[in-house]
């Protein structure tokens, strides 16, 4: 937990438990809204999960409030992160929509990107990309999730 060096708010939870970092990534989507995908790392086979900007502060304010059980560095790193104001001229992502598995059966059975994405309400990039992750395994299941 801390600011990057390009200043902005982050915290970042490491585990190797895949039943600790799911309840991480359940207790974050319900402070937060912030919908994780928990997946390990290649190089130590652990869990990574980063939360930044407004979600970090979220979040850091649920674990560290005011009088919290905590040691004095987090909450010192937890009341800087507070303090940040997004720039008036940084823009704010939209929200990630997921595939569906329905989703996915329409777009292999159209087979057309532009097709697919007017049928899906999605963009042409997005369905161009999709049918090769779900080829080389890269895309998570809704068994995954």
């Amino acid at each position: 937990m801390g600011i990057t060096k390009a200043g902005l708010p982050f915290v970042a939870v490491t585990t190797a438990s895949a039943k600790i970092g799911a309840y991480i990534c359940s207790y974050a989507q319900q402070v937060t809204g912030a919908e994780r995908t928990l997946n390990r790392n290649a190089r130590d086979d652990i869990y990574n999960i980063l939360y930044t900007k407004e979600n970090a502060q979220e979040l850091a304010a649920s674990l560290y409030y005011p009088g919290s059980l905590s040691l004095a560095r987090k909450q010192a790193a937890a009341s800087a992160l507070s303090k940040w104001v997004r720039p008036a001229n940084m823009k704010i992502a939209p929200q990630r929509k997921r595939w569906t598995e329905q989703e996915d059966r329409v777009l292999l059975q159209l087979n057309n990107h532009a097709e697919a994405a007017t049928a899906l309400g999605r963009t042409e990039k997005s369905c161009c990309i999709r049918p090769c992750r779900l080829r080389n395994g890269q895309a998570p299941t809704p068994a995954d999730k």
